[in-house]
């Protein structure tokens, strides 16, 4: 498994990652047998959100970490760098990128976007 992670450097500039998840091999809900499963990481709330098709955002950092699980629709999100990537159905996306110049989404499509946001503590 992987996500897109979009982190920030020490100049303000956003830069994508993709991070490879590790899993390991153990019982997680006894008695039921064993199931690769990754680490746990932290979590302090998560949300549901919609943006119609066509939505075009400014360029912005993101207000704090959080994890977006795509669910429907498709958004191009471009990093301060210049790299754009698409996120779609089953796409992870990790926003660290809390400081400096941010990044720029906009819906793709006819479809309107639907994710499942999880927040950082």
């Amino acid at each position: 498994m992987k996500f897109h992670d979009l982190v920030c450097d020490d100049a303000g500039e956003s830069h994508w990652q993709t991070v490879d998840v590790t899993l390991t091999e153990r019982s997680f809900a006894p008695p039921a047998e064993a199931i690769e499963i990754s680490d746990t990481m932290p979590a302090g709330g998560f949300l549901f959100l919609r943006l119609a098709a066509g939505w075009n955002e400014p360029v912005h950092p993101t207000p704090r970490v959080q994890t977006l699980v795509c669910l429907k629709g498709a958004v191009i999100v471009t990093a301060s760098d210049g790299e754009a990537r698409r996120i779609g159905p089953g796409d992870v996306w990790r926003m660290a990128d809390t400081q400096g110049k941010g990044h720029h989404t906009r819906v793709v499509g006819e479809e309107d976007f639907e994710c499942v946001i999880v927040q950082a503590d």
